[in-house]
């Protein structure tokens, strides 16, 4: 069964206690083409899909003719707002558009599975505990990533009620803080190192081991 250190309640100088993980949610194998597949999801979700450019038809003027059709020597010319004409409309440019796409339920929890069983198999996850954090402050959240050792960057995760952690943490380069709730595979796959309480732990197992029932349950409610 996985473990990890549960960090901010170990004295100094003595080995941090571990905390077991699930056996689902943190022992699956890779799966990289779900994992790719949910990543390039994500990422074209997040996309505003605002770029537009206008065609002739959006232009203002070119409603007369340039010149006559014939005996100027000049080429034919419909419209000075032809797209090949400076000033004129954009031929095929971007129009408002949504980028997403869909990915069944049951392909993305399994890709959450792989990037939090990649993070235990890594050895690079840990359990926060949020208590020792009575108040915001940044040089205690500082010296427990120092004590920890863990590459960067990081990602902490934590729930709504932990803001007093989530304060503390929030201005260190290289350390993002997601809600439990808001993370996804990009997310834990960007992280060299991944931080997270108790609390957030157990939403993150209910996420990875939903059923296909509590799935139905959930869409009827």
């Amino acid at each position: 069964m996985p473990d990890a250190p549960l960090l901010g309640q170990s004295p100094t100088g003595s080995s941090p206690k571990k905390v077991k993980l699930d056996d689902v949610a943190f022992g699956d194998r890779f799966r990289g083409p779900l994992v790719h597949q949910s990543v390039r999801a994500e990422q074209a979700a997040r996309r505003r899909g605002t770029a537009a450019t206008k065609t002739r038809a959006m232009v203002s003027g070119g409603g007369a003719k340039p010149w006559r059709q014939k005996g100027t020597g000049r080429a034919r010319a419909g419209s000075s707002r032809s797209p090949i004409w400076t000033g004129g409309g954009v031929a095929f440019g971007p129009q408002p558009r949504s980028y997403t796409f869909k990915v069944n339920r049951k392909e993305q929890r399994a890709a959450l599975r792989s990037a939090l069983s990649l993070h235990a198999e890594r050895r690079s996850i840990a359990i926060l505990d949020p208590a020792t954090f009575t108040a915001p402050k940044t040089s205690q959240a500082f010296d427990l990533l120092d004590d920890w050792g863990q590459d960067a960057p990081t990602l902490v995760v934590l729930v709504p009620e932990e803001s007093a952690a989530a304060l503390s943490f929030r201005n260190i380069a290289r350390v993002a803080v997601l809600d439990a709730a808001a993370v996804g595979v990009t997310d834990l796959l960007a992280a060299a190192s991944l931080l997270v309480s108790q609390a957030a732990l157990d939403q993150l197992t209910a996420r990875a081991k939903q059923s296909e029932r509590a799935v139905a349950e959930e869409a009827k409610a």
